[in-house]
């Protein structure tokens, strides 16, 4: 995949801190897993502050994305092969 933007994914919040992905994603999500910066996730290597703080509730997955000169976000994405996949190499606890 080239692009963030084919994911088809929802963006729930924006203009966040690291810390603040982190709080809403322990917060909001039945299962969170947590990977060091630089963990692909849809082709794509994760920046961050670790630990990063993946959410999932069944095949969504929701994720801190930084995109160079705008910020971060955190995103909503359905995708049950990628869940699937941080289950397997995520860890539960920091």
């Amino acid at each position: 995949m080239g692009c963030v933007e084919d994911l088809g994914y929802e963006v729930l919040k924006s203009g966040v801190s690291f810390a603040e992905c982190r709080a809403f994603i322990e917060e909001h999500c039945s299962e969170v897993f947590y990977v060091n910066p630089g963990f692909k996730i849809f082709d794509k290597c994760l920046i961050g502050v670790p630990p990063i703080a993946i959410g999932l509730d069944g095949p969504v997955v929701i994720l801190p994305y930084t995109k160079p000169c705008y910020g971060t976000f955190i995103l909503k994405v359905q995708s049950a092969e990628e869940a699937d996949m941080i289950r397997k190499k995520g860890r539960k606890k920091p």
